[in-house]
């Protein structure tokens, strides 16, 4: 009896202090209250009329204990429950793929048997609990893509057990701890897209079991890749890309025989590549582009049979691109392009009948193109560009039906365009321009023409005969290119179905007969060139039509007769050329025409008008006759002043009225505060810098403060107009807000009627003279991608009048944003007879980047050349007239990452790139070399390849 009653007593003495236990009912439904969803949830059914063993997501054992809760990708959002920490039977937890805030509850760790805990891309904050280190069973724990700060917790290495770690998607700062040496079992380690520095510990190298290692993007790291990295022998996928490395690859790598994928892309790696890369001999990727890699590709690169892509693009290596890659029997992607490769292209290249994406561009390649690229009727994309290629264009090419893009502009290819080529059905873009193709535009009839092909580039050929009526098949043409050849014949009526058709150049060619009056069928023209032809009669009426057209040349020609003055009408015109014709009568004088100087219309003798000279007698009758003006009387005038100067009194009095009612209904309305994560200020701190002193800019979008929050933290505040306390329109702000409550980044801090932004000072308007530069401009364009939402206001003028909008309108819009950047320049206004910005640089620069001196602010001068230089080639690629030749906004942000280093020093590369959408980044990548900017360079002095310091798309 005594023992019994003793252990009764210490019993008590143990439960002393202990919260009580919360049934495991309950602890559900406390986590139900915690959260919240949407209109209808899941979650609705959890309650307790039912048990809490039949509720979604719950599973129980046979005794009702509550074994597994999954609650993953159910829209929920709030906070998780502390009480969660009383399912103390509990071995599984995922609440993974919904909108969770707050920190990870301390009071998982009575939960001892968890094995499983998969809390993946939410929006939970804080550093990792420390108590965490008690789950002594746990195997999995999967944190990615969280806003969790602090140092990389070292706890989570006394978690004896685990196996799969990802850490990765947060904003974990600091060293990786040598302690993460430990593991015994860990397979799976993840920590990339963190702000990690320092060295990769050599102790990594302790993880005998280890075959997935991510380590890369965002994360920028000293020193190069630890040789220790070899003793990973089960390693199976390794990606340490986008971080900073330096120095060689180590041979050491060569041990790794089980490895599948090697992605080292995106560093400062320097040295040649080790022949004992050869050893990888169950490696399916490499990417090993945007380097400083040299020398030749070695010979043991034979030993890879299982590769499928192989990414070698933008490094400095040399020589010729040797047999063994032509002979490699799995190869699906070969991209090498902006090297110095010379020599031919390996015969044999396409035999395996996998090959679907190849780019050699810039380069120094000469020689034919392999006849058997397509031979398993696979290859999507033949990018060949910017080399020294010669021969024809293999035929077996008209029969790809796998083909999406070919682009081999800019070589000395000759012979005709292969039969069947424009009727490939999956066909989507043709640049052939800059070579010396022979013979006539292909035939093809309706059923056989691609149905999507979107851009014909022919220029700068020596291509003959007439074009064929079959030419308005291609009804989703949006660029027809055929400038420079030896065309001839009338243009055909049938290409009034091009409906898609943008952009029409037909210059310098030899095109007969009258303009046919069916392009202005062609109703999304926005630019057409028909200038150095032998066009005759007279300039049809039916050209105005055309209402959102801004380019019009028609110059060097035979046209007679006048300019009808219904073209003064057409809003949309930024430029015209009717000069050296045979026209005759009164210029128009109105409408935009009252923009255009003598330029436009000089060499027509007949012509007169304004600068042009005065006109010949009943040369102005008729419709051309100039308006006269009356005389208004001396009292008809005093009545109008007195008339206006009651109107102005009678506004004055109204404004005065209505502000004085808004600064009333400002004395009932408080500033409301919408943070998206944990915030170290508060309202008041904000608005007390809403003053005069601090004002650092000011621009359409609203004015910008600078303020120092308590902390010590700079920010910039932007206040919008009519934001102001009483106003009665928030001009679409309350919807920015929602917006950006959904988006979960580094660089958005919080929002409230003024928006504010954390770490770098800038104010983000489309007014780019209010841009804030401080330390160095690709800081600035960091943080100003990464809000790229504010930007969205900003669309390019042909989408004012084409209203015809996509998800490339936005990239070009950054486009904009960018020249206005690198100029200091508005984007329209400055330039004079209607001249953007896009337009004046193209014409300063020549759209080359060494020109981006004529047109630098020189208030850049303290940032270096190459850095502006990479600025300016990107904006030229993202205001690319048309759409499918710009980047999407993914390639535009990573472009600017990868910034690249100048010739002459060896730092480290900056920034970095988006972190993969997948937790398992394992998935191959791909990238384009861009169009040649300038596409007419002299066959006489071929252009130089590239320096390294242009990046692709």
């Amino acid at each position: 009896m005594k023992i019994v009653l003793l252990l009764y007593l210490l019993h008590l003495l143990f439960a002393v202090g202990k919260p009580a236990r919360v049934p495991e009912y309950r602890a559900l439904l406390s986590l139900k209250t915690a959260i919240t969803s949407g209109l209808t949830s899941p979650l609705d059914q959890w309650n307790i009329s039912t048990s809490h063993c039949t509720w979604t997501g719950v599973t129980c054992d046979r005794y009702r204990r509550v074994l597994s809760l999954d609650v993953s990708n159910m829209n929920l959002s709030g906070t998780l429950s502390p009480d969660l920490g009383d399912l103390r039977n509990l071995l599984n937890l995922s609440a993974a793929v919904n909108s969770l805030t707050g920190p990870i509850p301390p009071e998982l760790s009575r939960v001892s048997g968890l094995r499983h805990l998969n809390l993946s891309n939410n929006i939970i904050n804080g550093t990792f609990p420390q108590n965490l280190s008690s789950l002594k069973l746990l195997q999995v724990l999967d944190l990615y893509n969280n806003n969790m700060s602090g140092p990389l917790p070292v706890v989570v290495t006394e978690m004896p057990n685990l196996i799969h770690l990802h850490l990765g998607g947060n904003f974990f700062s600091g060293n990786i701890p040598p302690e993460y040496g430990r593991w015994e079992f860990l397979e799976y380690l993840a920590v990339s897209g963190n702000e990690l520095t320092g060295k990769i510990p050599p102790q990594i190298g302790n993880l005998s079991r280890l075959q997935h290692l991510y380590a890369g993007y965002f994360n920028t790291y000293v020193g190069g890749i630890p040789p220790e990295i070899g003793n990973l022998t089960d390693l199976t996928r390794l990606d340490i890309a986008n971080c900073g490395l330096t120095g060689e690859i180590p041979p050491e790598i060569g041990n790794l025989e089980k490895l599948d994928t090697l992605f080292l892309q995106v560093n400062g790696l320097t040295g040649g590549l080790t022949p004992e890369l050869g050893k990888l001999k169950s490696l399916r990727s490499m990417d090993l582009s945007n380097n400083m890699l040299h020398g030749e590709i070695p010979n043991s690169f034979s030993e890879l049979k299982n590769l499928t892509l192989l990414n070698l693009f933008r490094n400095q290596l040399h020589g010729a691109i040797p047999d063994l890659v032509g002979d490699m029997p799995e190869l699906e992607v070969l991209q090498l392009w902006e090297n110095n490769f010379t020599g031919s292209i390996p015969t044999g290249l396409g035999r395996n009948g996998k090959l679907q994406i190849l780019d050699l561009s810039s380069n120094k390649l000469t020689g034919y193109l392999p006849p058997d690229l397509c031979a398993g009727n696979r290859l999507q994309t033949l990018i060949a560009l910017g080399n020294f290629l010669f021969g024809p264009i293999p035929e077996s090419l008209g029969r790809c039906e796998s083909l999406c893009r070919i682009r081999m502009g800019d070589n000395f290819l000759n012979g005709s365009i292969p039969e069947g080529l424009f009727g490939l059905g999956g066909l989507v873009q043709v640049e052939l321009q800059d070579n010396y193709l022979s013979g006539r535009f292909p035939e093809t009839n309706a059923t056989s023409s691609s149905s999507r092909l979107g851009q014909i580039s022919l220029s700068n050929n020596q291509l003959s005969g007439e074009l064929p009526g079959s030419i308005g098949n291609f009804v989703a043409v949006q660029k027809l290119l055929l400038d420079g050849n030896q065309f001839s014949g009338r243009i055909p009526g049938e290409i009034g179905r091009l409906q898609q058709l943008s952009k029409m150049d037909f210059s310098s060619n030899r095109f007969s007969g009258g303009i046919a009056p069916e392009i202005s069928k062609c109703k999304s023209l926005t630019f057409v060139d028909l200038s150095q032809n032998e066009l005759s009669g007279e300039i049809p009426d039916a050209i105005t039509g055309m209402r959102i057209l801004n380019y019009l040349n028609l110059s060097r020609n035979h046209l007679v007769g006048t300019i009808p003055s219904s073209i003064s009408t057409m809003q949309s015109l930024t430029a015209v050329d009717f000069s050296y014709n045979n026209l005759t009568g009164l210029v128009p004088g109105t409408g935009q025409f009252s923009y255009f100087n003598s330029t436009s219309f000089m060499g027509n003798p007949g012509l007169c008008g304004p600068y042009l000279g005065p006109c010949k007698f009943g040369v102005g009758n008729g419709t051309h006759q100039a308006h006269v003006k009356g005389h208004l009387s001396s009292s008809l005038k005093l009545f109008l002043v007195i008339g206006l100067l009651l109107c102005s009194i009678a506004f004055a009095i109204a404004a005065i009225i209505k502000a004085r009612s808004l600064k009333k209904a400002n004395e009932f309305r408080s500033w409301k505060l919408t943070a998206f994560q944990r915030l170290d200020f508060t309202c008041d701190d904000v608005l007390d810098c809403l003053k005069e002193d601090n004002i650092i800019g000011k621009g359409g979008a609203g004015i910008v403060y600078k303020g120092v929050m308590p902390n010590g933290d700079q920010v910039a505040v932007k206040r919008l107009p009519g934001m102001s306390r009483g106003s009665s329109h928030d001009h679409g702000f309350n919807a920015e807000i929602q917006t950006l409550g959904r988006i979960r980044h580094r660089h958005i801090n919080a929002c409230l009627p003024l928006l504010v932004l954390m770490g770098t000072l800038l104010q983000y308007s489309i007014d780019s003279s209010n841009i804030l530069v401080f330390k160095e401009l690709m800081l600035y364009l960091k943080s100003l991608i990464l809000i790229i939402l504010d930007i969205w206001i900003a669309l390019p003028l042909k989408y004012a009048y084409t209203l015809k909008v996509d998800e490339k309108s936005d990239v070009y819009s950054f486009g904009v944003v960018l020249l206005e950047l690198v100029s200091g320049r508005k984007p329209v206004g400055e330039f004079g007879d209607g001249v953007d910005i896009v337009q004046w640089v193209r014409k300063m620069t020549d759209s080359k980047k060494e020109g981006v001196l004529k047109i630098l602010d020189p208030r850049l001068s303290s940032v270096p050349l190459h850095e502006v230089m990479h600025v300016f080639y990107v904006a030229m690629l993202c205001v690319e007239e048309q759409s499918i030749e710009r980047p999407t906004m993914r390639e535009v942000v990573q472009i600017l990452s990868e910034l690249p280093k100048s010739s002459n020093t060896n730092n480290s590369k900056q920034g970095a790139s988006t972190i993969p959408l997948e937790s398992s980044p394992a998935k191959s990548t791909i990238a384009e070399s861009p169009s040649p900017i300038n596409a007419k360079d002299s066959k006489e002095h071929p252009p130089q390849s590239p320096p390294p310091d242009l990046l692709s798309i």
